[in-house]
């Protein structure tokens, strides 16, 4: 330990005895942007303009660094307690204009630049790569302004990447691997897209985004309707496929436009092309379909795989249906859509909810219980918990119940606890189970089930099971 800090303080030395160069003032300058983790803040919400993994990056970024700042802070500082280096003999011209009186060891700035770059890197290796030398340089402008010692910056570093890392225990990184599936017949190769149908969805996705022109760009030949008001994605198909004008048919929208056109798919015995389109595209994603490219080349190819369908009531589905407080969310959310935007609607929406929410009494498999919420899956979900985000299979057989029970005090505190641990699966009120088939009766009145974030009509029954499989086109690289 001694060697150690004899090196340090002449690696310190050695950098306070560099020549004076124009790179000092900024060196100075991002140092003090850098306190309180503010270029980090910044960066993060440029990041979270984007949908998706730089979206995720962003908020696993700036987690990992509130806690690594918290762990540095608190904990690793008052513990080493380690002096700040002697700063008489380093360059008036680089020192900062106010002297610093907490420890030194580890450096604070640089586990908050390593938290936040790991962070996003786990989510978005490109823009954890991108941003690596931002981040050596924070560090580096500890050492070059003196008030570090570079032991105390690599530390730092570490730290933050550490806490980084271990933010996967309680926040699963999405798998970049597409869901497992069964090999699927060969589907009707399309050049250019003959013989494929395809209903575009104008009200699915970002408001300023529009999907068919490009669809038609990609696959020129195929015959690319766009929804009108008084149209469905449902009718519109079945038109074509009554008037055999359709050898294949596509849907380029959300999950609920492609929970639709799988109905009709079905139905018909026929291959779906999903065009992905929507905010989320929570199927596509599974299923391994990332753009509109990606579909397309498996249309003109001749690729496709096989997936698992669930129903509710006879309505197929593809991701989750359930029952209690959700699809009041959900029909919350669209009202308030066309003025907040989608995201900010959802937020209102879950609030107002979870509020007003009134737990629901059902019979599940003749097994009286009383719950908050219930989610059925078309296929096992992870991580566990009650916010599933995806499934390592599409062809399990199998519907994943999940719910939270009402009759648990505090079970909605409780979940929301465990989730910001990562242990919602593990807290009292939860309850989850796989099954071929299962029963609903409500006690508690008519009630209304969502499905692929949509609402269907109020029952007092609700049969929940396996259907046919579904042929998707689909390139898998594995």
């Amino acid at each position: 330990m001694r060697g150690a800090r004899h090196w340090d303080a002449r690696l310190h030395s050695f950098v306070g005895g560099l020549p004076t160069t124009p790179a000092d003032p900024w060196l100075r300058r991002l140092t003090t942007v850098a306190d309180h983790g503010r270029v980090w803040m910044v960066a993060g919400a440029l990041l979270a303009l984007r949908r998706g993994a730089l979206r995720r990056g962003a908020v696993r970024g700036l987690g990992s660094m509130a806690a690594s700042s918290a762990v540095v802070n608190a904990v690793l500082k008052p513990v080493f307690g380690r002096r700040r280096p002697d700063l008489d003999a380093h360059p008036v011209h680089r020192l900062l204009h106010r002297p610093l009186t907490t420890h030194s060891f580890p450096s604070g700035h640089s586990s908050s630049a390593g938290a936040f770059v790991t962070g996003v890197a786990l989510e978005c290796p490109a823009a954890g790569a991108a941003l690596a030398p931002l981040a050596l340089a924070v560090g580096y402008s500890r050492v070059h302004v003196g008030v570090h010692y570079p032991g105390d910056v690599v530390a730092g570093l570490a730290v933050g990447a550490a806490v980084a890392a271990g933010s996967r225990h309680w926040r699963r990184v999405r798998p970049t691997a597409p869901a497992r599936v069964r090999t699927a017949r060969r589907a009707p190769a399309l050049p250019d897209g003959e013989g494929l149908v395809v209903a575009v969805n104008p009200r699915s996705g970002p408001a300023d985004y529009h999907p068919a022109e490009e669809v038609r760009r990609l696959l020129p030949r195929a015959e690319t309707w766009k929804l009108t008001a008084d149209a469905t994605v449902a009718g519109l198909l079945e038109e074509a496929v009554r008037s055999g004008r359709a050898r294949a048919i596509g849907v380029a929208g959300g999950d609920g436009s492609v929970a639709a056109a799988a109905a009709v798919a079905i139905g018909h015995g026929l291959p779906l092309a999903v065009l992905p389109a929507g905010t989320l595209d929570h199927f596509a994603r599974d299923v391994g379909v990332h753009t509109l490219e990606h579909a397309a080349a498996a249309v003109v190819s001749g690729q496709a795989v096989e997936v698992d369908v669930a129903e509710v009531n006879g309505t197929p589905f593809l991701n989750t249906a359930s029952i209690g407080n959700y699809p009041e969310m959900v029909r919350r959310r669209d009202a308030l859509a066309g003025r907040l935007g989608r995201w900010a609607a959802m937020t209102v929406a879950t609030a107002q909810t979870l509020r007003r929410g009134m737990p629901v009494s059902l019979l599940l498999d003749g097994r009286p219980v009383s719950v908050w919420i219930l989610f059925v899956g078309n296929c096992r979900y992870t991580p566990r918990g009650l916010a599933p985000a995806w499934r390592p299979r599409l062809e399990d057989g199998l519907l994943d119940v999940q719910y939270l029970r009402a009759d648990v005090p505090f079970s909605r505190i409780r979940a929301v606890l465990g989730s910001l641990l990562g242990i919602s699966h593990r807290v009292s009120g939860y309850t989850d189970s796989q099954a071929e088939r299962v029963r609903v009766v409500s006690r508690s009145g008519p009630q209304e089930v969502a499905y692929d974030g949509e609402t269907g009509e109020a029952a007092t029954e609700f049969l929940f099971c396996k259907r046919a499989t579904l042929t998707v086109y689909c390139c898998r690289t594995e």
